[in-house]
């Protein structure tokens, strides 16, 4: 998925208008449009407000790297636990471990 339509459709999703996007990232409205269609390309400065406003990484922004799939909060939850102790994270992940077993089990029988 290409910048453009990722901006577009995190903008839409925050139901955000170009010119609200502008504001927060102080660029004009103009150069929403362009990003928006492929006309231009955001500098890494740019790329880096924009990612900030939709609290998302700048590889989810431009769709590639390990952490593309991931938002911020999720990000940071998984740092947050590399952070605790053995015992801890082996008790975290036996419990997502049943959520995302549940979770697979309602969508088989769906």
């Amino acid at each position: 998925m290409k910048i453009g339509k990722i901006i577009a459709d995190l903008r839409k999703e925050n139901d955000w208008s170009q010119a609200d996007l502008a504001n927060k990232i102080d660029i004009s409205q103009v150069m929403v449009g362009k990003y928006e269609r492929g006309d231009a390309s955001p500098s890494i400065e740019v790329a880096k407000k924009i990612a900030d406003a939709f609290n998302v990484s700048l590889d989810y922004l431009v769709g590639e790297g390990i952490n593309a799939s991931f938002d911020k909060k999720t990000v940071k939850r998984i740092q947050d636990i590399q952070l605790l102790d053995g015992d801890t994270q082996h008790i975290l992940f036996n419990l997502i471990d049943t959520y995302i077993q549940n979770f697979k089990t309602k969508q088989a029988f769906a």
